[in-house]
C-alpha cells in the first residue's frame, strides 16, 4: 500500500494515569533524592537560558520553571500525563524541589502526529537543565508508540532530581498509525534510532553552552522501544555514551525472534484457550511454546484486549504492509482462517523483503560501553525468552559479554501499573531501575563491576510496599 507521509493522531494504550516516582539505590531505595555531591555544578536559577540554543531545531522555547519534575510540570503545562499515563505504580513517589530550564522542540520533520502544544509536528523533543548539575546527562527516546514526555514518571523524575541533565525524543513517528511515516518499509522505526543520535548531539551541545563545559558523563537509558533504541545506540554511536540502562527493550532480529514471531500464535491460540473445552490444553501448550511461560496466565486477558492484536497489526503493516493488501493494518480481532488476518501470520513464509526491512533496524549485540539490561519473567508483550534472553546470548557470542551484566526480574511484567491490578503477583521494575542506574554510576566512575547476571528472585513475604522500593541486583 502507499506509505503517505501525513497521519492521524491516536492513542496507543493509555490506561487511567498514574502517579509519583521512587528512588531507589543499589540494594533499597530511600523517599527523597541522595544527596548530590558537594562538588556539583549550581549556577544561579536559569542562567544563560539565551545560551542554550539547541543546534539544528526547527523550532524551541525555553522556559525557566521552578519544578522540573511533574510535582510542577503537570500544573505548569510542560509534561502530558497521558503520555506516561499506565507505565508507572500508583504508588511511586515524585521528587521535588528541582528547578531549572526546560526547552520544547521539533527538529525539522514532514509528519504530524505529534500535538503537543499545538504544534502538529513530529521528532519533538524536551532537554531539561537542572539548576544544581551532576555534570551527567540522560537521553531516551520514548517507548511504544507514545510521545517526548512518556518517561517523565519511570525515569525522567529521577534523573533531573539526582541532578542530571534530562533530553527525550519522540522517536519521529507516533501513535498507532505511525506506519504511514516514510517512504518503504522499515523507515518510521529506522528514524527512532537516528533522532536519538540526533538529539544526543544536540543535547550535549545544549549542556556544554549551559554550564558551560560540557558533560563528563552520558547515558542512554529506556524502556521497551526505548530499551531497543538503548542497545542500538551502544552497538551504533558507543562514541556519544559512557553507558546505558535497557529496560525490556525490544528485539528485532532478521531472521526472528521478533514481534511478528511471537505475537501471531498468541492470537491464534489465546481465543481457544479462554473459551475452556478440550482444546483449551492444547491451546495452553501452544501458548507456552510461542514463550508465554506457565504461571503468567492471569495476565493474557489484559494482554489479548489491549496489547497484542494492536501492536502485531501495526507493526507488522510498517514492516510487510503487503500482507493484507489495501488494508491498512489488518482486520482488529480477526479469527483464524479470516483472509489476510494478522492471527495467521507466519514471518519465516513472507517474501524476502520483508527480512530487508526488518535488517533496517536488527541489532548485534556488538556493544561498544557497558550496558546493565534487566527484564521482567512475566511480561507477555515481549516475552523474555523470546527477546532478552536472546539478546543477552548475542552479547556474549559477540564477544562483549563483560561489557553486559542481565537481571532477569521474578514476576515483573511489561508496564508497571500492573502490580497495583494484581498487588503481590505482579513485581513493579521501576525500583530495579534505581538499581540498575546507581550500579551502572558505580561501575563508570569506580570501577565497581555491578553482580553478575542473574534471576532477581520475588522476595517471599514482601508486600506491595516493599517491592515498590526494593531490587537488590544481588538478590
Amino acid at each position: 500500500m502507499p506509505r503517505a507521509p501525513q497521519r492521524h493522531h491516536h492513542r496507543w494504550l493509555r490506561p487511567a494515569a498514574v502517579a509519583a516516582a521512587a528512588l531507589t539505590a543499589w540494594t533499597a531505595a530511600p523517599s527523597a533524592a541522595a544527596p548530590l555531591p558537594p562538588e556539583t555544578a549550581r549556577p544561579a536559577h536559569c542562567s544563560r537560558i539565551g545560551a542554550a540554543k539547541v543546534p539544528g531545531a526547527a523550532r524551541q522555547q525555553a522556559s525557566c520553571l521552578d519544578e522540573l519534575t511533574t510535582a510542577g510540570t503537570v500544573a505548569s503545562g510542560h509534561t502530558d500525563p497521558a503520555d506516561w499515563a499506565g507505565l508507572t505504580p500508583e504508588g511511586l513517589a515524585t521528587p521535588r524541589g528541582v528547578p531549572g530550564i526546560q526547552i520544547d522542540g521539533y527538529f525539522p520533520d514532514s509528519s504530524t502526529t505529534n500535538t503537543n502544544h499545538g504544534w502538529n509536528h513530529d521528532s519533538q523533543f524536551v532537554i531539561r537543565l537542572p539548576d544544581r548539575w551532576n555534570g551527567g546527562l540522560v537521553v531516551s527516546g520514548a517507548p511504544g508508540v507514545r510521545e517526548q514526555y512518556a518517561n517523565d514518571r519511570a525515569f525522567g523524575d529521577w534523573a533531573v532530581s539526582q541532578g542530571y541533565a534530562f533530553a527525550a525524543t519522540d522517536k519521529g513517528a507516533t501513535s498507532a498509525a505511525f506506519h504511514r511515516d516514510g517512504r518503504t518499509p522499515g523507515d518510521a522505526l529506522a528514524e527512532g534510532n537516528h533522532r536519538v543520535t540526533q538529539l544526543t548531539r544536540a543535547a550535549r551541545q545544549v549542556v556544554a553552552r549551559r554550564y558551560q563545559r560540557p558533560p563528563t558523563r552520558t547515558l542512554a537509558m529506556g524502556m521497551s522501544n526505548g530499551g531497543y533504541l538503548v542497545r542500538w545506540q551502544l552497538e551504533n554511536h558507543p562514541e556519544l555514551y559512557d553507558g546505558g540502562v535497557d529496560w525490556e527493550g525490544t528485539l528485532w532480529r532478521t531472521e526472528g525472534p521478533n514481534l511478528l514471531t511471537f505475537l501471531p500464535p498468541a492470537l491464534r491460540h489465546y481465543p481457544s484457550y479462554a473459551a475452556g473445552g478440550a482444546g483449551a490444553e492444547q491451546a495452553h501448550r501452544a501458548m507456552e511454546a510461542a514463550g508465554y511461560p506457565a504461571g503468567s496466565e492471569f495476565l493474557w486477558p489484559f494482554h489479548h484486549q489491549y496489547y497484542w492484536d494492536l501492536t502485531q497489526r501495526i507493526y507488522r503493516e510498517e514492516l510487510d504492509p503487503e500482507f493484507d493488501g489495501a488494508t491498512e493494518a489488518g482486520t482488529p480481532f480477526c479469527a483464524p482462517g479470516t483472509p489476510a488476518c494478522d492471527a495467521d501470520y507466519a514471518y519465516t513464509d513472507r517474501p524476502g523483503k520483508v527480512r530487508e526491512a526488518v535488517a533496517k533496524i536488527a541489532l548485534t549485540g556488538r556493544i561498544g560501553k557497558p550496558l546493565i539490561s534487566f527484564h521482567g519473567t512475566y511480561d507477555v508483550l515481549l516475552p523474555i525468552s523470546r527477546s532478552s534472553d536472546v539478546y543477552a546470548q548475542l552479547v556474549r557470542q559477540e564477544g562483549r559479554g563483560h561489557l553486559h551484566r542481565y537481571y532477569r526480574v521474578e514476576a515483573g511484567t511489561h508496564v508497571d501499573s500492573l502490580a497495583d491490578a494484581f498487588p503481590g503477583r505482579v513485581r513493579p521494575l521501576v525500583p530495579c531501575h534505581r538499581s540498575a542506574a546507581t550500579a551502572l554510576e558505580r561501575w563508570l566512575d569506580h570501577g565497581v563491576r555491578p553482580p553478575s547476571s542473574r534471576t532477581l528472585k520475588l522476595p517471599e513475604g514482601a508486600g506491595p510496599e516493599k517491592l515498590l522500593t526494593h531490587c537488590p541486583l544481588n538478590g
